[in-house]
């Protein structure tokens, strides 16, 4: 019996993500090429479509024998054609990156967003496994989400479902976001809004660990949670702040599907309990109690393999 494969792509605004996963979801080969977003990034399909082809030589694996193409962009996805209305990170707007990449390659191809994508790896073979309500949320340079409920991805009418990060929790003000609003989730929980916060905080600080850091200017949310774990009173403060947030932020969604797991990802969960902890707390504060026993808490296990992961996942679920 001939072996079928999977695709998974995973595009950044520095790297390409790719792997060719097999049917139980084992990883055969995995590897990364340059994200060029130079003139818009209008070479990345063609950038994908060669280093694919090249990569199945290598492994002598037959494009007859491939089921498919699951590519995760940062930006807004009309998941029917893979169109990209928008990805700012990567240059995109109005690009028909689905329809490009099927022709340059002669595969299937499906894409969604990539937050999407990392919640239905984590959903199949992660944190999230085998769950039919899951709420996953990114933090990285900014707050990505993705929800699965009775089983399947959200995308929503035009593909912005589960953007958590867009979610307003400063009314009437706030730091601005990529998107164009003020006052979005990802300009206080993200890695970028963590660190924005804590040089705020070490101003009115002196004392604090933090401002050491700032003085090299290589201040990172790591820095802050390590502070924070050597008792920087500033640093527990942002801590708490960010945290309460986005407890706040995620109750608030669980209300919509009552979740069974909540999943944790991206660069700012490597900080593990000192996050998760005070993040649990704050969402059992704010959740309403039933919705609040029903659901549990974990970091993400798949780490940068969520994403194409879920994205041969999201080909094995539509082929």
């Amino acid at each position: 019996m001939m072996s079928h494969y999977y695709i998974g792509a995973d595009i950044g605004g520095t790297t390409v993500k790719l792997a060719i996963i097999e049917e139980t979801g084992t990883i055969k080969r995995k590897w990364e090429i340059p994200t060029n977003t130079a003139n818009q990034g209008e070479t990345i399909p063609s950038d994908i479509a060669d280093s694919i082809k090249e990569t199945l030589k290598e492994v002598a694996i037959d494009t007859s024998m491939v089921v498919g193409i699951g590519a995760g962009a940062p930006g807004f996805v009309d998941t029917t054609t893979g169109y990209i209305h928008e990805a700012v990170n990567i240059g995109w707007k109005d690009f028909d990156f689905g329809n490009l990449l099927k022709e340059l390659t002669g595969m299937t191809v499906l894409v969604d967003n990539d937050a999407n994508l990392a919640a239905l790896g984590e959903n199949w073979l992660g944190a999230g496994e085998g769950c039919t309500e899951l709420i996953a949320v990114t933090l990285g340079t900014g707050v990505g989400g993705g929800i699965i409920a009775n089983g399947q991805i959200l995308n929503g009418a035009n593909g912005t479902a589960a953007e958590l990060g867009h979610v307003t929790v400063v009314p009437n003000g706030g730091a601005p976001c990529n998107c164009g609003k003020t006052g979005c989730l990802e300009t206080v929980s993200s890695a970028t809004g963590i660190v924005r916060k804590a040089k705020e905080a070490a101003e009115k600080h002196p004392e604090s660990k933090l401002n050491e850091f700032i003085n090299d200017s290589t201040l990172t949310s790591k820095d802050v949670f390590d502070a924070s774990k050597d008792g920087d009173e500033a640093a527990n403060g942002v801590i708490a702040e960010i945290t309460d947030v986005l407890g706040m932020a995620i109750a608030n969604m669980a209300i919509a599907i009552n979740p069974e797991k909540i999943v944790i990802g991206g660069g700012v969960s490597k900080a593990g309990d000192l996050l998760l902890e005070p993040l649990e707390k704050a969402y059992r504060k704010y959740a309403l109690p039933r919705t609040a026993e029903a659901s549990s808490f974990g970091i993400a296990e798949l780490g940068n393999d969520a994403g194409v992961i879920g994205g041969a996942f999201l080909v094995k679920k539509n082929k």
